[in-house]
């Protein structure tokens, strides 16, 4: 096991982290879309109101996560347009306080590793204040000078609690702390996980086989229904006659990271799995009505608005706007931009690198990448998925409690 795990702390991580900007379960779900496209992982935790003003963040008021896939779905299976997103995040949320964990900046990177195998999204971490962290052979302050550990004969040097000594709790900032923050200092420090990063992900037992997926032809609000928890994602494949599946897309938070929510929701309530993945043209020239097997709801009909045809509905990568932001907007202005080209799953082959994967999920921001068969005659043969407890399996797998 490479000693990094060990000789590092959450704290280093929590260098330029912003401190947390709250989203309670009050707020409405056009507050929660705010939120989600500034977030990593297309989710945001969320918190019930605070008891007073200066009541710092703690993970007793914390209540779950809210992902961009939670507010389509909801919006569809409301049916009733943009009026949807002015419902408040209680409505939406699955309580689930097992998704975050506050932990002490002392805590060891080691041991956050292994929370985050266990299930926990998000660490809640205390930024300001003076305190030493102990562990059983490291003693750190925050400025990162290691120190001997003087406690070593204490009876409680073998815990890895933490000290702290500042001013009182209601001054004190806290940050959140994700899975991808967790990859990329894992990224800047491939040199000392040799030789786990340039080994194929096969070798490492990195491939999740145990995937779920739908058929092209299942209608999407059935497959959003299949979405498990980690990784929130659903591939959609077509089933050759030989019993080959083929990826063709994914319905996941990652990709509805950014997007119009109020027309994802729409092509949700109206599409199979393998339209929504695919979309229409880009020029918006083609009618949903167009499409073949794509049924106009009564609600879709409703927003259209009394005396149009419902063939003036149309669905298109504009119209669902996966890169949304004005910012975005200007930079792509003039480029040709498909609903294929950025609905297409990211995928990699059974023989990629650990650090090939690693890279490309932090590249495009992904929650997790498909992988394919690297034998196979046909481009898309499906094998499994790659997410972040797989990678963190994989670089930890080597521990041994002798070492820590």
């Amino acid at each position: 096991m490479a000693a990094v795990f060990f000789h590092h702390v959450v704290g280093d991580l929590t260098v330029g982290k912003p401190e947390v900007a709250e989203l309670r379960d009050t707020d409405t779900l056009d507050a929660a879309a705010r939120a989600i496209a500034a977030s990593p992982e297309g989710a945001v935790p969320v918190w019930r109101p605070r008891a007073s003003p200066d009541e710092p963040p703690s993970g007793a008021r914390f209540l779950g996560m809210i992902s961009a896939l939670d507010i389509a779905a909801f919006v569809a299976a409301a049916g009733v347009g943009d009026r949807a997103m002015a419902s408040l995040v209680g409505e939406v949320v699955q309580p689930n306080p097992g998704l975050l964990r506050e932990v002490d900046p002392g805590t060891r990177l080691i041991d956050a590793l292994d929370l985050m195998k266990q299930g926990v999204k998000r660490f809640l971490v205390r930024k300001n204040g003076t305190w030493r962290g102990l562990s059983k052979r490291f003693s750190v302050l925050y400025n990162g000078k290691w120190l001997k550990n003087m406690e070593a004969t204490s009876p409680t040097s073998a815990s890895s609690s933490t000290q702290l000594s500042s001013p009182t709790s209601s001054t004190y900032k806290f940050c959140c702390l994700s899975r991808e923050d967790i990859l990329r200092f894992l990224i800047g420090c491939l040199g000392a996980l040799a030789p786990i990063p340039l080994s194929p992900i096969s070798s490492l037992g990195a491939i999740n086989p145990h995937y779920c997926y739908v058929e092209a032809s299942v209608p999407a609000m059935k497959a959003i229904q299949k979405v498990p928890s980690d990784p929130s994602a659903v591939a959609v494949v077509e089933i050759t006659p030989d019993g080959t599946r083929k990826i063709i897309g994914d319905i996941s938070a990652y990709k509805l990271w950014k997007c119009d929510y109020v027309a994802a929701a729409w092509a949700l309530a109206n599409l199979s799995a393998g339209q929504f993945v695919i979309g229409a043209d880009d020029n918006e020239s083609t009618p949903i009505s167009a499409i073949p097997e794509a049924p106009i709801s009564s609600s879709a009909v409703e927003e259209i608005g009394p005396g149009r045809s419902p063939r003036a509905k149309k669905f298109s990568s504009r119209s669902i706007g996966f890169l949304n932001s004005q910012a975005h907007q200007m930079a792509f202005g003039r480029m040709r931009s498909t609903y294929r080209g950025r609905s297409a799953p990211l995928m990699c082959k059974s023989t990629s690198t650990l650090a090939a994967v690693m890279a490309q999920m932090l590249s495009h921001r992904a929650t997790h990448v498909w992988v394919t068969d690297a034998e196979s005659e046909e481009d898309g043969v499906l094998v499994g998925v790659v997410g972040y407890t797989d990678i963190f399996n994989a670089v930890t797998r080597s521990a041994s409690p002798a070492t820590s």
